[in-house]
């Protein structure tokens, strides 16, 4: 295959001769085959501390280095007591804290196999639904609004495709995207109006491409791979505890050392005497209870979140999302099911209810004016006719498959509750040409 920056250039036919392949898309065996040779289309997970080394940071960091101190002064103090005492604080809330992220990382792994991103693509002849990570170049795949660009790719057919590149471009607005040859040789990727990129987003329209560069080799991958090596900024909490216990530590020395001196020199102390009394104070002077206290606190709130199915990862991460007063999300497919229902059709002079709830072709059209009929008909006809979306029951599952956007697919349902056969109606009514208007006007 040639080279990825050369693609643009090309004409429809040139692109899949350039990539193997052909508008019928790979064979499963084929797409097998270029697994291996290019692995799956995904990013390398970024490399993670043997759990060994996570526990030890548990053990070491700068309010537990206090602790292990107090501790070994309190045993040359002669109170071994309060020495196995601390210790003891120490790796209780060292396991505690290991076990509470240990957790939450589990069930973050667990929840990214739930929910993987689909990709709708040719495969045998046949446009079907694949796991993104199974995308190899030369796939053909379909992009319709609101779908997710899974890799990079050249279109080799669009109507009125807009895509968002602010991921990559940092551009506010969609872009809009076309299936022609690009004739300038010297051109950015980014700067080739008939090439989508992976982490892109179709705003508008609709569109055939040929998967040119997947995982690591595409736009997307490049910008990864640029801030794989960024490190953790620690959180606002653990700046501040670690501030005060610098004070602490400051303080308790600095009072150690006035209180060997005055009992030394003032009160006449003999030296093993004042210093055995100064660490004393030294080790009164550090809170045991601040560390196991802030963990403990910090656990209840990710406990509560857990229970409102909210995953915290850190723990230490708690306290500043207790800060947070806007979070912006993407809903669907994880607050909502991504399913559209028509409950009801107008026409003049009339409303008709429409039952059954999601892509589950069960219910009806109530035509309780028969005199519309004929007009309900003709809409709910003409809907199903101008869907460019898909609904495929796989034999021996309950479920329908929707291939499409879900707002078209809800008009192919609700043609079916009228008991329209999609299958006839576009055999009875072939399309032959899609057209898009696009209507300017002054201000």
């Amino acid at each position: 295959m040639n080279t990825y920056h050369q693609i643009w250039s090309l004409t429809s036919q040139e692109v899949y001769k350039n990539l193997i392949t052909t508008p019928q898309g790979l064979s499963e065996s084929e797409a097998n085959l270029r697994i291996k040779q290019y692995g799956y289309n995904e990013l390398p997970e970024p490399q993670t501390r043997p759990l060994i080394l996570r526990f030890i940071d548990q053990l070491t960091h700068f309010m537990a280095l206090l602790l292990w101190v107090a501790g070994t002064l309190a045993f040359i103090s002669q109170t071994p007591e309060l020495g196995w005492a601390i210790w003891a604080v120490i790796w209780i809330n060292a396991i505690f804290s290991f076990w509470q992220e240990f957790q939450a990382e589990k069930a973050l792994s667990a929840l990214k196999q739930v929910l993987p991103n689909q990709v709708k693509v040719y495969r045998d002849s046949t446009l079907c639904t694949i796991p993104a990570r199974e995308l190899v170049p030369g796939d053909v795949i379909q992009l319709e609004e609101g779908d997710k660009i899974s890799a990079d790719a050249r279109l080799v057919e669009s109507q009125s495709l807009y895509v968002d590149v602010s991921i990559l471009t940092g551009e506010s607005l969609p872009v809009p995207r076309f299936s022609e040859p690009v004739a300038t040789e010297n051109l950015r990727a980014l700067d080739a109006y008939n090439l989508v990129f992976a982490g892109s987003t179709v705003a508008s329209g609709r569109g055939l491409a040929v998967v040119d560069a997947t995982g690591t080799h595409t736009e997307f991958g490049q910008v990864a791979h640029l801030t794989a090596n960024v490190k953790r900024e620690p959180s606002t909490l653990e700046v501040q505890i670690t501030r005060v216990v610098h004070i602490i530590t400051v303080i308790a020395i600095s009072m150690g050392v006035v209180v060997f001196l005055l009992t030394n020199f003032l009160v006449g102390m003999g030296i093993k005497e004042s210093f055995i009394f100064a660490i004393g104070i030294i080790v009164a002077f550090v809170p045991e209870g601040l560390l196991p206290t802030v963990s403990l606190a910090l656990a209840i709130g990710v406990k509560r979140m857990a229970k409102e199915n909210a995953l915290v990862r850190r723990l230490s991460a708690v306290e500043t999302l207790s800060a947070t007063t806007v979070i912006c999300t993407d809903k669907t497919g994880t607050l909502t099911k991504n399913e559209m229902t028509v409950r009801k059709l107008w026409i003049p002079g009339a409303e008709i209810n429409v039952t059954g709830v999601g892509y589950e072709p069960k219910g009806e059209v109530e035509i309780t004016n028969f005199e519309c009929e004929s007009q309900v008909r003709l809409l709910l006809a003409g809907a199903a006719l101008c869907s460019n979306a898909r609904l495929n029951h796989p034999p021996g599952s309950s479920q329908w498959q929707v291939l499409g956007d879900p707002t078209e697919a809800a008009l192919l349902v609700v043609a079916i509750k009228a008991g329209f056969k999609l299958e006839e109606l576009q055999h009875q009514a072939p399309r032959y040409r899609e057209k898009y208007r696009l209507i300017l006007t002054d201000g």
